[in-house]
């Protein structure tokens, strides 16, 4: 139990709530041991899948979908740079369609911000009739649909 970190170091140590490693440990993201009464100890491996962790939700990724990512990494060790690699590769077109979501984003911004905009018919706002609907579910015109004349 020596070798273990607190919860309170491994806090402090990933920027992460001590209430918030205490739900990713009953979500099963995390896992601690206890001996007796003793508070929780985390292996220092822990701060690795931590840090996954918050990587992932800042990419977007729901709990369930990091529990499934992390299913897939060895628990009895640290993972290796290769486990990491193969873990990540999947994730380059997540990451892509993430990076052109926020550049449409950027460039939407830049053309809307105070809007005097006098060419509704090139305003990603403007969506007269409804006419995005057609187009599908969301903001269309946003995730790069244009609108039909």
């Amino acid at each position: 139990m020596d070798d273990l970190l607190t919860i309170g170091h491994v806090a402090r140590r990933s920027g992460v709530a001590a209430s918030a490693l205490r739900f990713y440990e009953e979500r099963g993201l995390i896992a601690s041991e206890r001996e007796g009464q003793r508070q929780r100890g985390y292996p220092r491996a822990v701060l690795r899948r931590i840090a996954f962790i918050v990587f992932a939700q800042r990419l977007g990724l729901t709990l369930d979908e990091i529990a499934e990512e992390l299913a897939k990494l060895p628990r009895n060790r640290a993972p290796t740079g290769r486990d990491w690699s193969r873990l990540s590769a999947a994730w380059t077109s997540r990451i892509d369609e993430r990076i052109a979501e926020l550049e449409r984003l950027r460039a939407g911004l830049t053309q809307c911000i105070g809007c005097g905009c006098l060419s509704l018919d090139r305003c990603q706002l403007s969506n007269p009739g409804d006419r995005a609907s057609r187009l599908g579910p969301g903001a269309r015109y946003w995730l790069g649909d244009r609108p039909r004349r």
